[in-house]
């Protein structure tokens, strides 16, 4: 049994048919306290509760919304973001496979090709070492662009930045403003 952190939708679609092609059936895990604001949070919890029903996967979900934690733990420039996005997520999904019995875990967030994979990775490798779980590593990047364009299709909600309000800052303004 594999317990997959979703980050959306659009990111799961490939990740899924990659990992059923393995003859891997995994549960869908939806922790993203660090997408922001609670509008953006909930439109990617609620396609992924939509494509997660149209796909017949499992889904599991620790719904909780955490910009005030996110804040306290990034600080007001948002130093060190990324990498606390990438642990406070792993490290979750680390936990709760180890906890619930599964065989091991990963991450959605292997198919963009826009994150640290190997920050990422490295993020996994010491959760998986802490709690006794093994990491299923998977490079999903080659797979990103059908991805997108399957949620397109399918009308899945497709997010225009990475998730914490610092990348929807730098997203929707320009540069010289920041």
């Amino acid at each position: 049994m594999t317990l997959l952190h979703a980050c959306c939708a659009p990111c799961s679609v490939q990740c899924v048919a990659s990992l059923r092609g393995e003859g891997i059936e995994p549960t869908l895990f939806w922790y993203n306290p660090n997408i922001h604001p609670v509008t953006e949070y909930r439109s990617r919890r609620d396609a992924l509760i939509d494509y997660a029903g149209r796909v017949g996967a499992a889904l599991v979900q620790r719904d909780e919304y955490g910009l005030r934690a996110f804040l306290a733990a990034v600080g007001p420039e948002g130093a060190d973001r990324c990498a606390h996005c990438y642990r406070v997520r792993i490290e979750e999904t680390a936990r709760r496979a180890a906890a619930r019995g599964y065989e091991n875990f990963s991450t959605t967030l292997l198919i963009s090709p826009y994150q640290d994979h190997e920050a990422l990775r490295a993020a996994a490798e010491t959760a998986a070492a802490c709690h006794g779980v093994a990491f299923l590593y998977r490079d999903f990047r080659p797979l990103f662009r059908a991805g997108q364009r399957t949620a397109r299709e399918w009308g899945l909600y497709r997010q225009k930045y990475c998730g914490c309000i610092f990348s929807e800052e730098d997203r929707y303004l320009p540069a010289a403003k920041h």
